[in-house]
């Protein structure tokens, strides 16, 4: 668990209603990436991953390309130590 970090990710835009959660996760488990992605009350949607550093920076490309269900028009992002309590990938 060396180079293993924690993401977490909020995500503006139209990114409720339209698939982005179980887009995220399909994404989140082809980098072998463990953790969830929820809506949150004010239209955003959360996500957190934990993982190689690696993996968790292409998922942030990802969320930040052009490639999402609805439209992205911002992602902010905090880096942090993993926990290392998560196993698997959902959506909330």
């Amino acid at each position: 668990m060396g180079d293993d970090t924690r993401l977490t990710a909020w995500v503006r835009g139209r990114v409720q209603g339209v698939g982005f959660r179980w887009w995220t996760r399909a994404r989140a488990l082809e980098l072998g990436l463990a953790g969830w992605a929820r809506n949150m009350d004010d239209g955003r949607v959360e996500v957190v991953a934990e993982g190689s550093r690696e993996s968790c920076v292409k998922l942030l490309e990802l969320l930040r390309g052009c490639d999402t269900p609805g439209k992205v028009t911002g992602v902010v992002e905090r880096w942090s130590e993993p926990r290392g309590s998560l196993v698997e990938f959902m959506e909330r």
